[in-house]
Parts: C-alpha cells; structure tokens; sequence
C-alpha cells in the first residue's frame, strides 16, 4: 500500500472516531437533560409539610369554618388541640396534597398544646388563622390581644435559627413591598400565570419602602383574621340598633390592627356561604402560590376581603366619612360596648334528683313506726263496730241483687241472703244520701223488724247519724218514713209473687 491510501484510510478513522465521540457527547447530553426535567418537575410538586394553626375563643367559629373548607356537611367539635387536613388540588399540574389543619381549644387550659401545633421544624411552612365572631364585636379587641400575645410568646419561646427567622420576616416584607393587582386577562391555566405571582413584579423595579404602620410587629408567619357568622349582622341592626357608621367604625380598627402584622382580613358567613371559597382558594396562594384573581372587596359590609399587602391608612381613611357620631380614635368598647347582660328564662324543667332507695325506704319505715302511715279507707258496705263494742261481721251481697230478691231452689225464706242483700241496698242508698252509718241502720232495722217503721227505734244514734240528743228536722223524719214505707211494700209484693209463684211450681 503507497503513502496515499495510507493517508486516506487513516483519514477515514480520524473522522469515524470523531463522529461516534460526538455521538456518545449528545447521548450523555440527552441523558443530562432527562434527568434536570425530571429534578425539576419534582421540585414543582406540591409540598406535603404545610400546615394552618387556627386559634379563636370558644365559639367563635373554628370548627364550623374549617368543615366548610374541607367540604363537611355535619362537623364534629373537639376538645384540646384538634387535627384535620384539607385536600389541595393543583389543575395544572394535575398534583394532589394535603394541608394539615391544627385546630386548638380557647380553653387557656389548653395554651401548653400549642408546642406541638408551632415548633421548629413546622414555624416557617405554617399560616395563622385567628377566628372572631361577629356575635360578639365588643370582645374583640380582647380577643385579638389575648392571641396575638400567646402566638408572639410562642415564636419567642422557639429554638430557631436567628438567620432562618429574618429570612421568614423578610419574606414577608417583600410580599407587602411587591404586591400587585390581579391580571384578569391572562388564561387561568397559563404557566404565565403561575411564574408570576400576584405578589411579584418585575424583578429591575425597586421595592417600594413600607406603608405607614404595617408590619409594626412582624412574627414571620402569614397571618389572616377571619371574622365569622357575619350573617348576625342583620340581628345587631334589630336587637341592638347597630348602623352602618358603627360596622364601619368596626371595620377601620380591626384593619388598622392587621395592618400591624401584616394580615389579611375575611368576612365570612357559613350559614350564608359568602367568602368560604376565596378563603380557601386565598390559603392555597398563600401557601403554595396557587393563582388567586380576585381584587380586593370592600363594598358589601358583610363581605370584606383585604389580601395581604393590598391595604393602607390612605385606603382606610375613606370609611372615615360615613362615621358621624364617632371619631376613628376613639377608644373601640366605648363605640362597640357590651350591652347589659339579659336574664334569660331557661326553657328546660327544673331536674329533680331523685332519693336514694334505701333513704327513702328508712323514712317511710320510721313513719310507720310513729303511727303517721295513711289508713285505708272503709267502704260504706264494711261492717262498722257496734254498740257492744264488737264488730259485727259483714253481710255478702250478690252481684246479682242490685234491688230484686235473688231465687234460691226456687224458695225464698225472709232471713235468706237476698233479703238481706235488698235491705243493705236500700239503707246503703239512705247512707249515700244522709250520712247514715251501716252499723246503725243494721240496728234500726232488727229493733223495728220489717213491716215496722224504720225510725221506731231505740238505737243510741238515729238513721242519719246524729244522737237521739241532737234534733231532727221533720221534713228529715218525712222524707226517711216515705223511703222506708215504699221500699218495704215493694218487699212485700216481690215476696209475695215468689211465694205465689213457688206455689204454682209445687202443683206442677
């Protein structure tokens, strides 16, 4: 082989080597690139260790406001320091997480569990919500005060770095210092959209210095006061003679306090469904920089929304026109005041305990034991003691003998139980009539006998129950020999129409 097919073939070598060099470069390249998207759509994903901290007095609306943003119909109240979550869903990127909800009691018993709702590891990826009532607008400065102080012991109390916890105020100095409008125009969807945040601008401008008062007292933390049940509102105008200079005259100062820490301000009503949707979609912004296009509201007194950054003293001093009666300065309670406190008249019985069974027993047998036990009643046909001093014993009366003589083997004798069974009708009836005794007519009948008058007696005490010593009417005496003459001669006849009768079943 001569010099130039040597120089071509090494020529061809050189280039063959070159190019699968090249090829193996772009192969490492590809490689290198897959793996940088890859990192780079992990970082994008929804973080997982997010969390709220909702603090508020008892019934002031927690539990109620966070069943709303999970989607629960019928919520269920705790005690202590709850936990719950809130399903997040990013359309966009077709992500799904959850935000950890710590819920704690306003019992100040149960201030020592907030350890473990705000420590360390959780203080720069957790939101505040600090709940108030709108059933209460007098205690709300208390209210406010109370937690704002526990949650500024809490974070002084944290064993942070001092560097990660300026970074945390910084931020949030930035967000108030870069906020910008919403952009209405740009499509929801648009990745535009989601590198820009609402509170960003173009990155050459300068950050404006803060507004006068805000940021006052910055914790590092988001915070946003919700007032709840605004729905109430319609009652303090009822019952309570509340205008429109004193909702007002309201909302100037709890703005003017969030202005201090930085904190956004909600109207909601859950009964009424106002402002639980942007609220929920206002925290995914907050927390994972979720679009959020809607400005900020402040027309209906019911609804207020102020995001974060959004408001100033300028912007406040407007509600300040509609205030006749009252100055912005003035003290809160003394326009707001707790109105004097009503008697209400408790609709539930009284409850009565009930007596220990053995107490009760010991008592009603020492009541036997003193003789004070109820005696039964006596019927009028029990046999009464007699003159003698004994009781004499009662006479059986037939169901059957109601005012006929009862048949007995077709016989009838005049000392039978029928007849006697008639005569102590007829001087039970006397009885019922006169107050006669059982005992005395039994003696006025056997001293007079049957045919006889019944008052020709010589029993101690007459047939309607006086003594021979006490006097008797003689329209008394009349009435009783009338009664007795008619009952005796219906004796006679129903005796004699047996024994006729008796007579004519014997010639049979």
């Amino acid at each position: 082989m001569d010099i130039s097919t040597q120089s071509q073939v090494h020529g061809l070598n050189t280039s063959t080597m070159a190019a699968r060099k090249k090829d193996a470069e772009a192969k490492e390249n590809l490689w290198s690139s897959i793996l940088s998207e890859v990192q780079t759509q992990s970082n994008t994903k929804l973080p997982s260790n997010k969390s709220v901290l909702v603090l508020g007095d008892n019934a002031s609306g927690k539990t109620t406001l966070i069943a709303k943003l999970q989607g629960v119909e019928d919520p269920k109240k705790g005690s202590g320091l709850e936990y719950a979550y809130i399903d997040v869903r990013d359309e966009y990127r077709d992500d799904l997480t959850r935000l950890g909800v710590w819920i704690l009691d306003g019992d100040p018993g149960h201030n020592n569990l907030l350890k473990y709702a705000l420590n360390e590891t959780n203080y720069a990826h957790t939101l505040v919500i600090l709940t108030l009532s709108m059933t209460t607008p007098w205690s709300w400065v208390n209210q406010l005060q109370h937690w704002m102080k526990i949650l500024d012991d809490r974070v002084a109390a944290l064993k942070i770095d001092p560097e990660e916890k300026q970074q945390c105020q910084a931020r949030l100095s930035t967000e108030w210092q870069n906020y910008c409008e919403t952009i209405d125009d740009l499509d929801p969807g648009s990745p535009i959209k989601r590198t820009n945040r609402l509170s960003s601008v173009d990155d050459e401008l300068d950050a404006l210095p803060l507004p006068e008062g805000v940021l006052t007292t910055n914790l590092g933390l988001d915070v946003v006061v919700v007032v709840t049940k605004t729905d109430y509102m319609t009652t303090l105008e009822k019952d309570l003679d509340y205008r429109d200079e004193h909702f007002d005259f309201m909302q100037q100062w709890i703005r003017r306090f969030c202005l201090m820490y930085g904190a956004s301000l909600f109207y909601t009503s859950v009964k009424e469904d106002k402002n639980c949707d942007l609220l929920y979609k206002y925290l995914t912004h907050r927390i994972y920089g979720l679009p959020f296009r809607t400005p900020a509201l402040v027309v209906e007194k019911d609804a207020v929304l102020i995001p974060a950054g959004w408001d100033n003293m300028k912007k406040i001093s407007i509600l300040y026109e509609n205030m006749q009666s009252c100055k912005p300065d003035d003290y809160y309670n003394d326009i707001i005041a707790q109105p004097p406190s009503r008697k209400t008249v408790s609709n539930r019985e009284i409850e009565i305990q009930t007596e220990d069974e053995q107490a009760f027993l010991a008592r009603q047998q020492q009541l036997l034991q003193q003789g004070q036990a109820p005696t039964r009643g006596e019927s009028p046909l029990r046999s009464q003691p007699g003159s003698n001093g004994k009781s004499a014993q009662r006479t059986p009366v037939a169901a059957g003998a109601q005012g006929s003589p009862k048949k007995v083997d077709g016989k009838l004798a005049p000392g039978t139980q029928s007849g006697e069974g008639v005569l102590a009708n007829f001087f039970n009836s006397l009885l019922h009539k006169k107050s006669v005794s059982p005992g005395s007519a039994a003696a006025a009948a056997a001293a007079g006998g049957v045919a006889g008058s019944p008052l020709a007696t010589s029993s101690p005490r007459s047939l309607n129950g006086v003594t021979a010593s006490e006097p008797v009417s003689a329209s008394d005496k009349m009435s009783m020999r009338t009664d007795a003459a008619l009952e005796l001669d219906r004796l006679a006849r129903s005796v004699k129409k047996d024994l006729d009768y008796s007579a004519a079943q014997s010639d049979c």
